[in-house]
């Protein structure tokens, strides 16, 4: 699992324009403001060969009773709770605050590697009021311009040079990790009861109940698994939640432990937008995937609604086709053992590997069926392709220029890959290189 790394701090010290900055593209709302940035965002970055996962959060308000800003200060909560490195960043511009000294307090007693940026240092004079922010008593200052990228190297230095002291968990190559993620209330923690003959988590009727990420390990048939319930997904747009609505960062964590992910989708409610959000998120990792329709007992059937309701779910989510739709029940168990089967043959299916030789025969059959495309005289030549890796499959097929290689003619390839390997539940990677480049470009 990447090293997870969290952004933090008071309103307006610029963790926003810091956190675009290291993503390399904008993707928090930065304003001149105060609390602008309500949700948690992440982004996937790269430094030095490390990759990690960062977190941008709302502003921390310590004494703050406003709804919003003291949502923002659990959420703010939730990433600390999670993350491996935490930056606590200050504003150099004015002294420290009585809020700054709070924030450090509630740091120092998570036990995690602080390290303090003081940002909006914009040139290279730093100002001798840097040194009062020892008092804070979380090490030496780091100054920095997120504007200007002063010193952003040496930070990113520090923060990569901790994930050395974080503790590897050493997995077990033969239980299947298995994430139920979906929106709340969509019958997550029943799922987990059902499975294990037990109540081992909370269940209740109330939407987001569970607010953390539990594992709960069992056997069946010789079969071991781990299930990981996630805090559901709340909608963004509501504010007047509490801190189950900050459970993205969970949901995103447990995917990323998980090899399988089961998105639970309520039959009585149908596919709503925050299950098209969170199915993206497991299908961007990569990770195997099924969808689980729960409460399937509560729909009034006819001999047409299983048809209608897998049609609803293909159109919905048409960016995963690969992923097998399972009609189940928490409540009666209905069809929950082949779900389990179903999840150990997802888990196989994201571990194959396909010959090069038995590969390219079926490329170079595509290929005399649909000629690849061509651009002003010039034809794209695909010279061979390999599986470079597993979980997810991953392909990279050697042209002669990249360019050519357009969307839809890779796509088809990978139509043909899954025609004769089938490749169900896992989502699959194609690369492409130039016949000059390596696979590793």
């Amino acid at each position: 699992m990447k090293p997870i790394v969290a952004v933090v701090g008071r309103p307006n010290v610029g963790k926003s324009t810091f956190f675009n900055r290291i993503a390399g593209r904008r993707i928090s709302i930065v304003e001149d403001t105060p609390g602008v940035t309500r949700d948690r965002i992440y982004a996937d970055v790269s430094w030095l060969d490390n990759e990690f996962v960062m977190i941008d959060t709302g502003g921390i308000e310590p004494a703050s009773t406003d709804v919003i800003l003291s949502q923002m200060r659990d959420q703010a909560q939730v990433a600390i709770d999670t993350a491996d490195v935490i930056v606590f960043m200050v504003d150099g511009r004015v002294d420290y605050t009585s809020a700054d000294e709070e924030i450090a307090m509630m740091l120092r007693r998570a036990k995690k590697p602080i390290i303090l940026a003081v940002n909006k240092i914009d040139n290279s004079d730093v100002p001798d009021t840097i040194y009062d922010f020892y008092n804070l008593g979380l090490g030496e200052p780091i100054p920095i311009s997120s504007v200007n990228a002063l010193n952003i190297g040496d930070l990113l230095d520090v923060i990569v040079d901790h994930f050395k002291d974080i503790e590897e968990v050493e997995e077990d190559d033969d239980i299947i990790k298995v994430a139920l993620i979906g929106k709340p209330n969509a019958g997550k923690s029943s799922l987990v009861n059902s499975f294990v003959g037990e109540n081992r988590v909370i269940v209740s009727d109330v939407a987001g109940t569970t607010r953390d990420a539990i594992d709960t390990p069992f056997e069946r048939h010789g079969n071991k698994f781990t299930l990981i319930d996630t805090a559901g997904l709340r909608r963004k747009s509501r504010v007047n939640e509490n801190i189950e609505r900050y459970s993205v960062l969970r949901a995103l964590a447990a995917i990323e432990r998980s090899d399988v992910c089961v998105v639970v989708i309520d039959a009585t409610v149908g596919v709503t937008e925050q299950d098209k959000k969170v199915a993206g998120y497991a299908h961007e990792a990569g990770r195997g995937i099924i969808v689980a329709v729960n409460k399937w007992d509560l729909v009034e059937k006819d001999n047409y609604t299983y048809k209608e309701f897998e049609k609803l779910v293909r159109e919905e989510l048409a960016f995963m086709t690969y992923a097998p739709i399972m009609f189940v029940s928490a409540l009666t168990k209905q069809r929950l053992d082949k779900l389990l089967e179903m999840v150990m043959h997802v888990s196989n299916q994201r571990a194959l590997r396909v010959s090069t030789g038995l590969l390219n025969d079926i490329i170079n059959e595509a290929i005399m069926l649909n000629q690849p495309p061509s651009d002003k005289g010039k034809r794209l030549k695909i010279y061979y392709m390999t599986q470079s890796s597993v979980k997810p499959p991953t392909f990279v097929t050697f042209v002669n220029d990249r360019e050519l290689a357009h969307f839809s003619y890779m796509r088809y390839l990978e139509n043909q890959i899954r025609k004769n390997f089938v490749f169900e539940g896992t989502p699959i990677v194609m690369k492409v290189r130039q016949k000059n480049s390596t696979m590793f470009d």
